[in-house]
């Protein structure tokens, strides 16, 4: 008999961590190669985890909603082979008790307190080792930690990184004056009393519950809720937000995709929306003006030589997932088309790998899909921009001919865009805008496919 090491997998670039949801089998159960075993979530995504070896469950090494690095061992499968066999040679992670737990937190906080590194890291946009994912950046930024005090944070994920978990510990501490992790280890006074103060305080004010008069319904947040309304927090708090808008006449796009779209969907095997023609335009301007395709990391602005665009989605139960059309510069209209209802499909059927939802350096949202005429967008961080695009509306307009001046019924739509006004300006912003509406004004009613 052999036992094999489930390892928590790798699910995107900047991903360093995954939340435990739910175990589909139980030790004693049998499993098949393939088979899911758990469900994880990421800040980006829910993943499902299948088995790599067939056999029994032997052993599950972490619980529900335990916070699991990557390449971690998370449980063992017992397989019919004679000897030993491991799938990858990552040391076991003993099983976790609830007596256990807050020992190994009451490490982490003293660890946070006391520690000051021995060797000086800096992230990866530096020329040092330490890596810092876009969300314990974006939170170290929102709540203005420097990166000199951000180096000096004590991490406990893979390689000592900072995990999402303890930089959210040490801003909780560092908000309560306790925070003592940039001091050297000996020079403060350690107060082991003031460790147990906030944690009662914290019970109690639990305690108090807010009442509502009148008939009322109260729902709980789901997790992917309450993961959207934090990041749209943290981003009215990152970057000061300006939008600008403007209106296209795109009467010429619409009549080419009516005229176009059943062929399109015979030949190509898919539909002709008008996402992936907003997606070509947006692209087109980017080239134009690189610097809405960027980031700002402290002082340094972050040009992204990669142009991909995130896809404002709405799931079944009323939530938003932004799935990433990768180097869309490089596929053409079919392309686009393909790209953006897979990935759409893939978003509401709840097949989205977490890779999927990474590397976005531009957001595209529609909200005309729902009837609106504009919105005012919150910028999807850590990029400096997103457009809105409205619901296209049949308008009298006046319209020049060579005749002169004359009303005429147009297909009418309004552009919005917001924009971090720390990088990108109300010049740069606006003439961005209006050269995306001017691309779909352009658009040439015999274009090929």
């Amino acid at each position: 008999m052999a036992l094999v090491d489930l390892i928590m997998p790798k699910l995107g670039e900047s991903i360093m961590e995954a939340t435990i949801l739910k175990w589909h089998k139980q030790p004693g159960d049998a499993v098949k190669m393939d088979e899911t075993v758990l469900e994880i979530a990421t800040d980006k995504v829910d993943s499902e985890v299948p088995s790599t070896a067939a056999g029994v469950l032997e052993e599950i090494l972490y619980n529900v909603n335990d916070v699991v690095p990557i390449g971690t061992v998370i449980a063992k499968i017992r397989t019919g082979a004679a000897e030993t066999v491991s799938n990858n040679p990552v040391v076991s992670t003993p099983p976790r008790t609830e007596v256990q737990q807050p020992a190994q937190q009451a490490v982490v906080v003293e660890t946070i307190r006391h520690t000051v590194a021995a060797v000086q890291h800096q992230s990866s946009n530096g020329s040092a080792n330490r890596f810092y994912s876009p969300l314990v950046l974006n939170i170290a930024a929102s709540e203005g930690i420097s990166m000199t005090e951000l180096e000096k944070i004590a991490g406990t994920g893979n390689e000592g990184r900072v995990t999402k978990k303890d930089i959210l510990q040490y801003v909780s501490e560092r908000k309560s004056g306790k925070a003592m992790g940039y001091e050297p280890r000996g020079t403060g006074t350690q107060e082991p009393p003031m460790v147990k103060e906030p944690a009662q305080s914290t019970a109690q004010s639990s305690q108090q519950f807010t009442t509502y008069s009148g008939n009322v319904e109260i729902i709980e947040m789901d997790r992917m809720r309450k993961l959207i309304a934090d990041h749209m927090v943290r981003s009215k708090h990152t970057s000061p937000h300006v939008t600008s808008f403007t209106e296209a006449d795109v009467t010429n796009l619409v009549q080419w995709r009516d005229k176009v779209k059943k062929d399109f969907e015979k030949r190509e095997g898919t539909k002709i929306t008008f996402t992936p023609l907003f997606v070509e335009a947006i692209v087109r301007c980017i080239k134009k003006f690189p610097l809405i395709n960027c980031s700002l990391d402290g002082n340094n602005i972050i040009i992204r030589k990669d142009i991909n665009i995130g896809m404002a989605t709405a799931l079944p139960s009323g939530n938003l997932i932004v799935p990433v059309i990768k180097n869309a510069d490089q596929l053409n209209l079919v392309g686009l088309a393909k790209q953006v209802n897979n990935l759409a499909d893939s978003a509401r059927n709840g097949k989205l790998k977490a890779d999927d939802t990474t590397g976005g350096t531009f957001t595209l949202t529609n909200v005309g899909t729902f009837g609106s005429l504009m919105g005012t967008p919150i910028i999807n961080q850590p990029q400096v921009a997103i457009m809105a695009v409205g619901a296209i509306k049949k308008r009298p307009v006046v319209v020049e001919t060579e005749a002169g001046d004359s009303i005429a019924i147009r297909h009418m739509m309004y552009l919005s865009m917001s924009y971090d006004h720390r990088i990108v300006d109300g010049s740069l912003g606006a003439t961005f805008l209006t050269a995306v509406a001017k691309e779909l004004e352009n658009f040439k009613p015999d274009r090929e496919y």
